[in-house]
């Protein structure tokens, strides 16, 4: 690969491509997210953003390892709350937390600190599974990509030129 910004254009790819099939799940196949999906799809935009701005402005030496840092940060972020809905989804029945309110009544109705301490905690709706590929329900896919893009943020950051 003899173009740089392609390091960097790559990873920003990928998570448009998940956010896009995210949208393509909740608008025609009608999998409306529950709130961890959200914060998740939050963490997937930060990465996206993060590796764009750094394929536009294509970093020397310090630059490359701040963005490589923020995308570290940003999917290690995601990879603790797909972390938290795998471990909702499975837990056993009787131990799933109750339903709750959803993401736009929270934000409407909470003050931004409830909000944000119920939003990370996840629901009921959180521990449901509607989709499955190749045995992984969303969540666990969301946990696979967010791994797979810290350690590719780690590798860019750390490798010499």
């Amino acid at each position: 690969m003899n173009n740089p910004r392609l390091f960097y254009a790559l990873p920003a790819l990928a998570c448009a491509g998940l956010l896009a099939f995210g949208y393509y799940l909740q608008y025609f196949e009608g999998q409306d997210p529950c709130p961890l999906c959200m914060v998740q799809r939050g963490f997937f935009y930060l990465v996206l953003a993060t590796f764009l701005v750094a394929a536009v402005h294509l970093p020397r030496r310090t630059g490359i390892r701040i963005y490589c840092a923020a995308a570290f940060l940003a999917a290690l972020g995601g990879f603790g709350v797909a972390g938290r809905h795998v471990w909702l989804q499975h837990l056993p029945p009787d131990q799933v937390p109750a339903c709750g309110p959803d993401l736009f009544y929270m934000v409407e109705n909470l003050p931004f600190s409830r909000m944000l301490q119920k939003l990370f905690m996840g629901s009921g709706q959180c521990a449901e599974v509607h989709w499955n590929f190749l045995g992984l329900s969303i969540a666990e896919w969301s946990l696979a990509w967010f791994f797979a893009l810290a350690c590719y943020a780690l590798w860019l950051g750390a490798r010499r030129r």
